[in-house]
């Protein structure tokens, strides 16, 4: 019987194989009515055509005794139909249920050639016996083949998806910068899973400044795996499916997409794309997009919630970003704001500063310089850092900066100035509720007087300057070798330590020296070691060009990386020396009778310097300064007048006692004499020494053509027919 049976499914076999394409293309119609969802998508239909096929082969093969049990096979066809059903996130229990279905049509049509072969039903249930026995076990091999393919490939696409997921993670977002973290993002996204990544952001959402088109949108990365570049600014088409998911803020799966102008390339069929909004704290910043080529396998849900995790990551770090910019752009505008505005043109020193904001994610610091004239040929040169980053310190260094300069209006010592904005540290630090020492800052007060040559300088925990000195550079060089020193003078401690004393140092500066004023960002960079920064510094400084803002630009240069990891803030001073001949002294004995010698000391020392038009108005101020330090100053008393860029009259004497404006009754016999110098002089003040104090009033220069500066002209105000004499007889007594 056996011999009969294997005769029969011989011819069965031989009478089979010529239809096997044909009965392929039936088998699979028939699957497709049973499993729409599974065979629905045409390319994996056409691949299933071919897998029926070989299975038809190789069972046929089974059935006529060319292969035994143990050898047979299932075509490796079959392996990447089920890959693809998991990568399309099909069921594998439909893949199953196919298999199943597909043995049992086939085992009805072999029966019924079986029938039309023979008419003896017992060999028909002997051959339907054996093809049942074989069908099973070929499906139980096969199923087993595409269970394992199945399982590989999802456990693939998991790793794939942690993979990118902690790459994502890692590499997007490392920046505070905008277009750099779309870039990322491009990067991310075009490694094995999309064939081209876009992302358009809002130009209303990362604008610094109000925009009118709220549609508009910044193509700010644009790329394909391995290259990755920026578009043009552009709009949606409205009603466009890119449109209504940004304007929604819901994502969109597309398989196939219309050629409706947005998208980047010229779409295909069986393109799929992926649209996700990026939003962050309820805000919609744009649009990422993921594209998919129709040779590629389209994406699926599993894509999609993939993407959707990797879209809300970078959508935080975008705004993380873009609130870190506009912070940044904040306290930068503050800050600059809050610098001097133009260089300050000085006659005593020729000033040049640079102020670069750190690269780095830390954020603005404090770092601030500035350049104050002071009264007789004397200038201030200020540089402080304040502890910190971001608008906190940019705004407490213009509080600094602005108590500096009303501390140096009174004319303070170096050492006295920095006690008391000590005091304004602490106390600031009170009223915003900072614990003690909360607010922490550094700052360098130093004072050239060009009359003397001297440099006075107090340090509250700030790097000391470094000073060149040497002769005049060469003209024809541009540049001369100096010796180049730091400074070696006691340094206090740092502002709003309060109670510790800080102590003013005086050294000679000759003339044509450059005193370096810096923070420590300029040595003290990324990576950078100080001992060799402080050399570098000492070289460039040994052979300085003249111009200050060319030693600006070149310290810079060879200090600083591209990227500085802190602030930075370089003053460079070139200092000048006065001419002796445009100082003039005068000792002054403590008599009423020495006034008049002293106006007349003026009026020749002006007529010297070719300034009679400045005699009547310069005549009253000297009489009036001699006069109050005759009456109520000490011993020694001396006048000095310094030309500069102005005409400056100064009175010092032993005493403290300071003089103050007072308003005079009308029949009071004194009390107008400030008044008449306040109204003369351009500016006049007291400054005060450990030795007494000074008094000095600061007339402008005639001008050019002729005419008298502001101080010679009319005194508005005041009504000089009946002030003038009643003063005169009082401060003019007779010689």
């Amino acid at each position: 019987m056996s011999a009969e049976v294997d005769r029969l499914l011989h011819r069965l076999v031989q009478g089979l194989r010529p239809q096997v394409g044909e009965r392929a293309d039936a088998l699979l119609g028939r699957l497709r009515d049973e499993l729409p969802d599974l065979w629905g998508h045409e390319d994996l239909a056409a691949l299933a055509l071919q897998e029926i096929t070989g299975h038809l082969t190789t069972f046929l093969d089974l059935l006529d005794g060319q292969v035994t049990m143990d050898e047979v096979a299932p075509p490796e066809l079959a392996r990447e139909v089920s890959r693809e059903c998991a990568r399309r996130g099909l069921p594998l229990s439909g893949l199953l249920r196919a298999y199943r279905i597909g043995h049992m049509i086939l085992l009805r049509q072999m029966q019924a050639e079986a029938t039309r072969l023979t008419d003896d039903p017992e060999l028909v249930s002997d051959i339907m016996t054996r093809m049942t026995d074989s069908g099973f076990a070929y499906v139980d091999i096969g199923s087993e083949l595409v269970v394992t393919a199945y399982q590989e490939e999802r456990e693939r696409r998991l790793r794939q998806r942690l993979a990118m997921t902690d790459a994502a993670g890692r590499r997007i977002g490392t920046t505070l910068d905008i277009t750099r973290t779309a870039e990322e993002l491009v990067e991310v996204g075009t490694e094995d899973f999309a064939d081209l990544v876009v992302v358009d952001l809002l130009d209303s959402a990362v604008s610094e400044s109000p925009v009118e088109d709220d549609a508009l949108l910044r193509r700010v990365a644009l790329g394909t795996p391995g290259s990755v570049h920026g578009g043009p600014a552009h709009r949606y088409p409205e009603g466009s499916v890119q449109d209504r998911a940004l304007r929604s803020g819901q994502p969109v799966l597309r398989i196939g997409v219309e050629a409706d102008g947005s998208a980047p390339w010229e779409p295909a069929a069986g393109d799929s794309v992926l649209l996700l909004p990026l939003q962050a704290r309820g805000a919609v910043l744009g649009l990422v997009q993921f594209f998919r080529g129709g040779s590629t396998t389209p994406f699926d849900h599993d894509d999609l919630s993939l993407a959707r995790e990797i879209a809300a990551r970078t959508a935080v770090s975008i705004d993380n970003a873009r609130r870190y910019t506009h912070e940044r752009l904040t306290a930068l505008t503050l800050q600059r704001s809050l610098l001097p505005q133009r260089p300050v043109r000085n006659a005593v020193v020729e000033t040049a500063a640079r102020y670069l904001p750190s690269g780095g994610r830390a954020g603005l610091g404090g770092d601030w310089y500035d350049v104050i004239p002071l009264s007789g040929a004397r200038v201030a040169l200020v540089v402080g850092d304040v502890a910190g980053r971001g608008l906190e310190a940019a705004a407490a260094m213009g509080r600094l900066r602005m108590a500096v300069r009303a501390f140096a209006d009174i004319d303070l010592m170096p050492d006295e100035l920095l006690t008391h904005l000590d005091d304004v540290v602490i106390r600031l630090s009170r009223e915003e509720g900072r614990d003690e020492g909360g607010l922490s800052a550094t700052c360098l007060y130093a004072v050239y007087d060009a009359s003397t040559g001297t440099c006075s300088l107090a340090s509250a925990g700030h790097v000391l300057p470094a000073l060149a000195t040497g002769s005049r550079p060469d003209p024809s060089s541009g540049s001369v070798a100096t010796s180049v020193d730091f400074l070696d003078v006691p340094m206090g401690p740092p502002l709003g330590l309060g109670g510790l004393p800080f102590e003013t140092a005086q050294f000679d500066v000759p003339e044509g020296s450059l005193l370096a004023f810096y923070t420590d960002g300029l040595i003290e960079g990324r990576g950078s070691d100080v001992d060799a920064s402080r050399a570098l510094l000492r070289e460039h400084l040994a052979t300085a060009p003249e111009s200050p803002d060319t030693v600006c630009d070149g310290l810079l240069e060879a200090l600083l990386p591209d990227q500085p990891a802190d602030d930075t803030t370089l003053l460079v001073a070139r200092t000048r020396a006065l001419d002796a001949r445009h100082i003039a002294v005068l000792d002054v004995p403590s008599d009423p009778a020495a006034v008049s010698r002293a106006r007349r000391f003026a009026a020749d020392r002006l007529a010297e310097w070719g300034l009679e038009d400045l005699s009547f108005a310069t005549e009253l101020i000297v009489s009036e300064l001699v006069t109050n330090a005759v009456r109520y100053g000490r011993s020694p008393i001396q006048l000095r007048m310094i030309l500069q860029s102005s005409l400056t009259c100064e009175v010092s004497d032993a005493s403290s006692t300071a003089p103050h404006l007072r308003r005079a009754r009308t029949y009071d016999e004194g009390g107008r004499g400030l008044l008449l110098v306040a109204q003369m002089a351009d500016r006049w003040g007291t400054r005060h020494s450990r030795d007494g104090k000074v008094i000095w009033a600061e007339q402008p220069l005639p001008h050019e053509d002729g005419g008298s500066g502001e101080g010679a002209q009319a005194v508005p105000g005041v009504d000089l027919t009946i002030t003038v004499p009643s003063t005169l007889d009082d401060a003019f007594p007779s010689a």
